[in-house]
This record gives structure tokens, sequence and C-alpha cells, in this order.
């Protein structure tokens, strides 16, 4: 059985939200980015996470950007003391 094209699109839209995380996160543990340009970065991934779902700002809020914080907490540790 088929699954509803809206189904699809969704799941699309999920796997690549899941991909633009995962980078995100990859390139905030191993590039070599001054804070502000981890900042961009992480702004960049937001605006692309609400573009995929514009009504999931408290989602992405409550999900994904502790997920950031985490990160660039220790990455950079000494910034935030």
């Amino acid at each position: 059985m088929a699954l509803p094209p809206e189904v699809l699109e969704e799941n699309r839209k999920i796997r690549h939200l899941r991909m633009i995380v995962d980078l995100t996160c990859n390139v905030l543990h191993q590039g070599n980015l001054t804070l502000e340009e981890a900042y961009r970065l992480v702004a960049a991934a937001k605006a692309k996470a609400l573009s995929l779902f514009p009504d999931k700002q408290d989602t992405y809020d409550l999900i994904i950007q502790p997920r950031f914080n985490r990160i660039l907490q220790e990455r950079f540790r000494r910034a935030f003391h």
C-alpha cells in the first residue's frame, strides 16, 4: 500500500532536517570556527529548519536548539565563563 503524498513529503522534509542538524553538529564539533561563525551557522540551520516546518518554532526550541547550545558550550567553554 502506497503512502499518501502528504506523508511522503513530510518524511522527505524530516530527512532533510535531520541531515541539516547532523551536518551542523559535525561542523560545530570539528570545524575550525570562531564563536561568531558558529552562531551564524546555527542561525542558518534554524532558518532552514523553520522554512521546512514554519509552525514548529517551539519544537525547534525544545529539541534542536539545546543540542546546538551544548556543542557551543563544549567547544567555546571559555567564552561562556
